[in-house]
């Protein structure tokens, strides 16, 4: 049985239902063509639904378009290593940044995990905190547009403001939304109050209300589903919200669910060499295929159900060759072993970038980090 909350989603996901059930928008095709024209570009994230749900984007467009100019908010909880499943809204969030020239809050939550996963000490935290920031980094975000705060070094900052956000969230709604229980730590009730500060964070600094859009995975929903509930009461607009689907694990949805850094198998980080990235792709990606070539050739492949294919859908870019591919491997001419290869070699060129910026970057990560309540000027 599919299972999504903030912690965890497993099983074959059904999108259509989680917008019923979290209470968000489908991205239409008219909100779609909107974003695009404004943007200038069209991005396959968007046409292919890959971002595929909302919350108030309509609101946020209109308010770009008088003149009042959004900032992105997003962020990671370090644990582990980063695996190419966290990159997909960062990936879309530096395409709204480069676009729309406007300034990005990343938030760090490097308590989060400490509070929810069990053995994970503030020690490995801020160790993870170190090597998650280099993969952030190295996505290529503008360093005179993106400030990171990091909850633990910027708690004067925000603790003033998450209170305000605490007060207003009872343990009722907490146990309704998160499912937490009479046993769950007082640090874990109040986290979400934490994360909620940046979204309104450079509004208290510039003394004005500066609307803030929120690139996310679904699984997020829950946590700024309170915060757009209590910012109102306390003087501040909603968050404006996109969601995106999961990049499945290797074995496929069906099996493990979105990608997981808990299990290696599931999961390709950015630090993986190339040699390891094709022997987890050839080993361990779910096969569309038949049993023997022959049979292939003769019956064809399933790409709807092959994870080679599904991942090519995020990382391909161009419509034509992924139409190819659907097509030559459900006909049988494309084997399934020549479909792993081509997504071995997107891959690693993919990582090869990135493995490169995020070696230039060591040592530099300063300037990126919130020095001072000043850096919020630049916000107005």
């Amino acid at each position: 049985m599919a299972s999504v909350t903030p912690w965890e989603a497993k099983g074959n996901i059904d999108y259509d239902r989680l917008i019923q059930e979290f209470g968000t928008q489908p991205l239409d095709k008219t909100l779609q063509a909107r974003l695009i024209r404004i943007a200038g570009e069209d991005h396959h994230f968007l046409r292919r639904d890959i971002f595929f749900s909302h919350r108030d984007m309509k609101w946020l467009l209109d308010e770009y378009e008088k003149g009042n100019k959004f900032f992105l908010y997003t962020g990671r909880a370090p644990s582990g290593p980063i695996h190419l499943g966290h990159l997909l809204p960062w990936l879309f969030t530096k395409w709204l940044q480069d676009k729309f020239h406007v300034r990005l809050l990343f938030q760090f939550t490097d308590e989060e995990k400490f509070l929810f996963k069990e053995g994970l000490t503030l020690t490995e935290a801020k160790h993870w905190l170190e090597d998650n920031m280099l993969d952030v980094a190295a996505i290529g975000f503008d360093p005179e547009l993106t400030d990171f705060l990091i909850d633990t070094k910027h708690a004067g900052m925000m603790y003033p403001e998450a209170i305000k956000v605490a007060k207003r969230v009872t343990f009722s709604t907490a146990k309704a939304v998160f499912g937490m229980t009479n046993q769950t730590n007082l640090g874990a009730i109040f986290y979400t109050a934490m994360q909620a500060v940046p979204a309104f964070l450079p509004s208290i600094y510039a003394n004005k209300k500066i609307p803030c859009f929120i690139p996310h995975g679904i699984d997020q929903d829950p946590h700024f589903r309170v915060t757009r509930d209590v910012l109102p009461k306390i003087g501040f607009d909603k968050p404006a919200a996109i969601h995106c689907r999961f990049l499945p694990g290797l074995g496929g949805m069906e099996s493990d669910g979105k990608m997981s850094a808990s299990d290696a198998s599931t999961a390709i980080f950015t630090t993986d060499d190339q040699k390891t990235v094709k022997r987890k792709i050839m080993k361990y990606a779910f096969s569309g295929g038949q049993a023997t070539t022959e049979e292939h050739r003769k019956a064809g492949g399933n790409p709807d159900v092959d994870v080679a294919y599904q991942w090519l859908t995020f990382f391909e870019e161009d419509d034509h060759k992924l139409k190819r591919y659907y097509e030559d491997y459900k006909s049988g001419k494309l084997l399934t072993g020549e479909l792993k290869q081509i997504l071995v070699d997107k891959i690693n060129a993919f990582l090869k970038e990135h493995q490169a910026r995020r070696e230039q970057l060591k040592g530099k990560l300063d300037r990126f980090i919130i020095k001072d309540e000043a850096a919020f000027e630049r916000y107005q």
